[in-house]
């Protein structure tokens, strides 16, 4: 995927879409389901996140990038 040949606007959208299909799959997992996108065992949905935050990096976005060490949704004690 061409990364630089989309907006500022598009590249933001992509991410959080990619942090909201994590925190889906996190909360079928809390629930005892399957996760529905497997975003934590498919390497292409970590390279594709990767190259969206290099991209919005390059172009001095700010950027929060995906921890994929813990779940979205837990809170830090």
């Amino acid at each position: 995927m061409e990364y630089g040949a989309f907006s500022d606007a598009s590249l933001k959208m992509m991410h959080e879409a990619v942090r909201g299909a994590l925190e889906a799959d996190d909360e079928f997992e809390g629930r005892g389901d399957e996760p529905v996108f497997r975003v934590r065992t498919t390497a292409e949905w970590k390279r594709h996140a990767a190259n969206l935050e290099d991209e919005m990096s390059r172009r001095g976005l700010q950027v929060d990038v995906i921890d994929w060490t813990s779940r979205q949704g837990e809170l830090a004690l």
